[in-house]
Order: structure tokens, then C-alpha cells, then sequence
């Protein structure tokens, strides 16, 4: 009767164990096929919010065409991106939330002070 009992457990738990062993698995290659994808999504920590893409107006900066040069991003004000201008100089760029007449965000030049 015990031989019964603990057979009958041994099996239900290998099968259980099996079963939670494969999901685990599936969800790590998912999970990494998707990062492997270049235009997947980023992905979002819990509870965060998605961002709105902002359109920022590099100041000082201008196209090949002499227009003003515009970024979309959907980074949060405060962080710093890197620019190439026409000629190949690159230029670092701080994205703030100050709103310029046109509606865009002002990214503001950081590469001309010294540090």
C-alpha cells in the first residue's frame, strides 16, 4: 500500500516538474526570439507607462539643406543623444521639456561648453 502511495506521488510530481521545466523553457526562447527581432518594442517595466514620441528641434544644429535639424525620440527630458552633422562632426544633445513656438521640444546643445 505505501509502494501504491509513493509511486503514484513520484509520478504526479516528474509530471509536474516536466511540465513546469518545458513552460520555462518556452517562455526563455520567447522571450529571446523577441529581443533578437531589431524592431521588436522595447519592453516596459511593470507599471510604467508607455512614453509619447516627442519631436525635439536640435538647437544650433542644421540638416545638410540648412533646415533645423528634428529628432523623434521618446526618451525622457534629461538624457543626452549624439548627433552627426553633414560634415561628420558629432554633437551631444540634451532633450529638455521646454516647448518651442513650432510644438517640438527643445534639445539643447551640450557639446560646445566645456567639461
Amino acid at each position: 500500500m505505501l509502494t501504491d502511495v509513493l509511486t503514484g506521488w513520484t509520478a504526479e510530481t516528474l509530471g509536474g516538474l516536466t511540465l513546469l521545466a518545458g513552460a520555462a523553457a518556452w517562455g526563455w526562447l520567447r522571450r529571446r526570439r523577441n529581443q533578437a527581432h531589431p524592431g521588436a518594442a522595447p519592453a516596459i517595466a511593470a507599471g510604467e507607462a508607455a512614453r509619447p514620441v516627442r519631436t525635439y528641434t536640435l538647437l544650433g544644429a542644421r540638416a545638410a539643406d540648412g533646415q533645423p535639424v528634428h529628432l523623434p525620440s521618446s526618451r525622457p527630458a534629461g538624457i543626452q543623444v549624439t548627433w552627426s552633422d553633414p560634415t561628420g562632426k558629432r554633437e551631444q544633445f540634451e532633450l529638455t521639456d521646454a516647448v518651442l513656438p513650432d510644438g517640438t521640444y527643445a534639445a539643447e546643445r551640450v557639446s560646445a561648453y566645456p567639461r
